[in-house]
């Protein structure tokens, strides 16, 4: 079943058209990222799914109601963190996500909520005393202690350091594993490409792709074959293949979306001259690859939108400040 269904979403602010009719589902116990540059509208289509803002068109379910209209029985079942927030600096970690708990009807024991984000060893110091980190773990505390049955996570890693992403990324696997449906915003694609069994890109308010992180684009993005050309031969003596070939000196890539008949053509070829392809490597564009790709394809299918949208401005798809801009009501 869904958890989420959004359907032709759209929101306008004045001349911007900052979500034009987004449509896309996530399914129970998924982990599902979004992905877009700065003004893409992901922060205006999370805070729309979380309540805190207003659409003006399509439809949205969550966990069966309507944001919108769902009240505290929707609150209730649902947590946020997000990517930056603020805290009554007096209060102790213990007693923060004590006060917290009690918002919920069936929540976790804050003391284990705060051993699984890494703060044990801070539950009785202030808020004011803690780094960037450890308030980001903090708001992750916050975040978990309701047992939402679905997590917005608004970017849960910024200012960790590697060791603590690591650990952040276990409890969201973790979480997963309990059946925890998780919708993440994120500006890596490391950790998109680790958490997410799909992902979703967003530009200029327009959904661009959705596929799971290993297939997004489909093939015809192309692996990446690559090899040293053998002594005494040129790029023009390589057979006929069905990808692009590159070469720099004797360093060659052919980026092919027939991967294995190439593979097969090349190394048939190099054994009827005895030869070696030295440092033959195939790999599979990343997810970063892949998105950039996506990103620029859609800027120039596309440029600024036209007519009212054209707001969004250049390629770049940086909106107006007022996009990104916190709704209010949202903790921050």
């Amino acid at each position: 079943m869904s958890a989420v269904i959004v359907d032709g979403l759209r929101k306008h602010y004045g001349p911007l058209h900052a979500v034009d009719g987004v449509s896309f589902t996530v399914a129970e116990g998924e982990v599902f990222a979004l992905l877009g540059p700065n003004g893409a509208g992901k922060t205006t289509v999370v805070e729309i799914l979380e309540g805190h803002r207003d659409r003006d068109g399509g439809a949205v379910s969550v966990l069966g109601l309507d944001p919108a209209t769902g009240g505290r029985a929707y609150r209730e079942r649902i947590g946020i963190v997000l990517q930056e927030a603020g805290f009554e600096e007096e209060f102790t970690v213990a007693e923060l996500v004590r006060l917290y708990a009690g918002f919920y009807p069936h929540p976790r024991r804050p003391d284990e909520v705060i051993e699984q984000v890494g703060l044990a060893d801070k539950q009785d110091a202030r808020v004011r005393t803690l780094s960037g980190g450890q308030k980001r773990r903090l708001d992750l505390a916050l975040g978990l202690v309701g047992r939402p049955e679905l997590l917005f996570l608004d970017e849960p890693t910024t200012g960790f350091d590697p060791s603590a992403r690591h650990r952040a990324w276990e409890l969201i696997d973790g979480l997963r594993a309990l059946g925890t449906t998780i919708l993440l915003t994120t500006h890596y694609m490391d950790e998109a490409q680790h958490l997410a069994d799909r992902v979703a890109v967003l530009r200029q308010g327009r959904l661009v792709a959705v596929g799971a992180p290993d297939t997004l684009g489909g093939s015809g993005r192309g692996s990446v074959l690559s090899f040293q050309l053998p002594e005494g031969t040129t790029p023009a003596d390589l057979p006929v293949l069905s990808g692009t070939v590159e070469a720099h000196g004797a360093a060659v890539a052919v980026r092919t979306g027939q991967p294995a008949r190439d593979m097969h053509t090349l190394t048939g070829w190099a054994l009827e001259r005895g030869a070696e392809l030295t440092s033959l490597t195939l790999s599979r564009p990343s997810l970063e690859d892949v998105y950039l790709d996506l990103i620029e394809e859609a800027g120039g299918r596309s440029g600024p939108l036209p007519g009212p949208g054209a707001a969004c401005g250049p390629a770049t798809g940086k909106a107006p400040v007022t996009e990104d801009t916190p709704a209010p009501g949202r903790r921050s």
